[in-house]
């Protein structure tokens, strides 16, 4: 019996007008990409595991897919000795020092993993490359990251990021840069409403250090971060899950109410983390970047600052950004922020660096949703020629070679089929033109070009039908 056909959860084929679509949105990117002055780079889709593990957090590092080894390494190893591990583990619910010890477990079979995210892998290359590279060094990458992560709308395991990074330079010019990177990528892909929302991880460890609490600040970043899926009532209960104590919940607890536009916001930060040098100097960046960003006007995006906002990964240490798209229920479609010192775990010290990742897959769902993709974006046939016999064809193979050597995709279609199903081709294939040339239009030296959309029916000679067609 034969197989049915599937492909894994997380996963997804794309049709030839997806594909258009999907090419479209990338192409928009790699442009402004390139306008603001980045390059191309391009990394292995899979890395040593060494490289990856360890910088996500233990949430993030739950989702790294690993690359079993060659062979049957469970029934190789020594009197069975991984098999025995893995059975003697609860998979349902592993504690911290079990997932230490599964950890372990998989270093013996596994060795490789499929990138999580495309900037742990920029510092891995950074370092190895360092003498090949000026600094800063900007440099952009479009290529796809896999995560195990539950598969569900606008999440899945295999997905496209385009990521734009500058490292060498702590200066915060670069932050309002990718700001306006922001604002100029989505108003050319004509989102209508989107909102930039920023935060700082030293306001986040002023809020850590106020509170008495400065050894869980991962813990209480991470409870933050989930304030809009599982309300305020959800981050206490998972912060006193993680030993956070009553009294810093009391101190933690007037943020819930900070109220107000951004720069409202800002003041009341600055007053809350009056006792605390690294939080005001998180205030202070967020104002400098806030107030440029101010002055030099943005296009369509909305900016504010979101004092729950986290991200949960550990290697920022300056500004955090995400956007949304307004009005759709998606999550955030961009995200990105300043780490001090990523390279510094690959033995690079002191190289600073600030990026942000474009979410394709997020994107393309929104325009589709928003029904925001250009009409003409998968008309990716300029002009099919009918084929009315063996004379004909011969004549439309000639003009199909002359019209592709001016840059007109053409083709003539395969046999003399009846016209309804030449017809119903070209328009499942959404093609522009077609090309009616029978031996009348062979003898006076013409093309008859109709247009697809307006129905319209023009003879043309070939200099004219080249002009058209480019117009």
């Amino acid at each position: 019996m034969a197989q049915k056909p599937s492909i894994p959860k997380g996963t997804r084929d794309f049709l030839p007008a997806e594909v258009a679509k999907r090419t479209y949105i990338f192409n928009t990117i790699r442009k402004s990409f390139e306008i603001f002055g980045f390059s191309p780079i391009e990394t292995p889709s899979f890395e040593l595991s060494t490289t990856l593990k360890g910088k996500y957090g233990d949430e993030g590092d739950q989702l790294i897919f690993n690359i079993l080894r060659s062979g049957n390494y469970l029934t190789k190893t020594k009197n069975g000795e991984v098999s025995q591990e893995l059975t003697e583990l609860s998979f349902d619910k592993l504690t911290s020092e079990q997932r230490v010890q599964l950890n372990q477990i998989t270093s013996k079979i596994s060795e490789k993993s499929l990138r999580y995210d495309l900037t742990v892998p920029f510092a891995r290359f950074v370092v190895q490359h360092q003498n090949e590279l000026s600094f800063p060094f900007k440099r952009y990458q479009i290529q796809p990251v896999w995560r195990a992560d539950r598969p569900q709308h606008g999440r899945y395991q295999e997905f496209y990021q385009c990521d734009a990074d500058v490292v060498g330079s702590d200066s915060l010019l670069y932050e309002v840069d990718f700001v306006l990177l922001f604002d100029e990528v989505l108003t050319n892909l004509d989102l209508p409403d989107f909102t930039i929302q920023i935060n700082n991880r030293k306001i986040l460890s002023g809020i850590a250090e106020v509170s008495g609490e400065s050894d869980k600040l991962i813990q209480i970043t991470v409870a933050i971060d989930k304030l809009d899926k599982i309300g305020k009532d959800g981050v206490v209960k998972e912060l006193l899950e993680k030993g956070v104590s009553e009294m810093a919940l009391e101190k933690i607890n007037p943020l819930f109410d900070i109220t107000g536009d951004t720069k409202s916001r800002l003041s009341q930060m600055r007053s809350y983390l009056a006792s605390s040098e690294i939080g005001l100097e998180g205030v202070s960046e967020m104002e400098f970047v806030l107030d440029q960003v101010e002055e030099l006007g943005l296009k369509r995006a909305k900016v504010e600052f979101d004092v729950t906002l986290a991200r949960g990964l550990n290697y920022y240490t300056g500004a955090i950004f995400e956007v949304k798209a307004n009005g759709v229920n998606m999550g955030s479609i961009c995200g990105g922020g300043r780490y001090a010192d990523l390279t510094g775990v690959f033995g690079m010290k002191d190289m600073s660096g600030v990026g942000i990742s474009f979410g394709a897959d997020r994107i393309y769902d929104v325009l589709t949703e928003l029904n925001l993709f250009p009409e003409a974006v998968d008309n990716t046939l300029d002009l099919l020629f009918i084929n009315f016999g063996e004379v004909e064809e011969k004549q439309c193979l000639k003009l199909v070679k002359q019209m592709r050597a001016e840059g007109i995709s053409s083709e003539l279609y395969p046999s003399s089929a009846k016209m309804k199903k030449q017809m119903k081709y070209a328009n499942d294939r959404n093609v522009k033109n077609v090309a009616l040339i029978g031996q009348d239009e062979i003898d006076k030296g013409i093309l008859l070009i109709k247009n697809m959309e307006s129905g319209e029916q023009t003879e043309l000679s070939f200099d004219q039908a080249i002009t058209q067609l480019k117009a």
